[in-house]
């Protein structure tokens, strides 16, 4: 019976620590799309993204593939001059990661929640609500 309870330890144990890393290993792809985005990164934004991803900009009713949305890096990076970003994870588990992100622009700030899936080391899908029309709530 003891040997019973030490191997589901171990196993309890092993099992957490590879969810801990893998929501380690989440976080740090977050990290980077946030850095792609701010310098609108064509590049590393591809590289971040699996080739069927599916993102989705909730308040505007658009769903965009990740050759749609490289197309619109153009647009973006005007927008983005002299912007910051600033985010933090709410939560993230079994490979999907909430963020709210502040996108503070020149002329106007506001506040999103962004959930990602991530998957083998890349975004599979993305989805973007609004919150609030200034970043007073981050």
């Amino acid at each position: 019976m003891h040997c019973a309870l030490w191997r589901f330890f171990v196993a309890a144990t092993l099992l957490l620590s590879s969810i801990v890393r893998a929501s380690a290993d989440d976080g740090a792809i977050i990290d980077r799309w946030y850095s792609a985005l701010l310098a609108a990164d064509r590049g590393e934004l591809a590289e971040l993204l699996a080739d069927d991803v599916r993102m989705t900009l909730d308040d505007i009713g658009v769903v965009q593939t990740k050759q749609d949305f490289i197309a619109s890096i153009d647009e973006w990076q005007g927008a983005v001059a002299g912007a910051t970003i600033r985010h933090r994870i709410e939560k993230s588990e079994n490979g999907q990661t909430t963020v709210l992100a502040c996108y503070d622009f020149p002329n106007n700030d506001t506040l999103m929640r962004e959930t990602f899936t991530v998957a083998g080391g890349r975004i599979t899908a993305s989805t973007q609500t609004a919150v609030a029309q200034d970043c007073s709530g981050y």
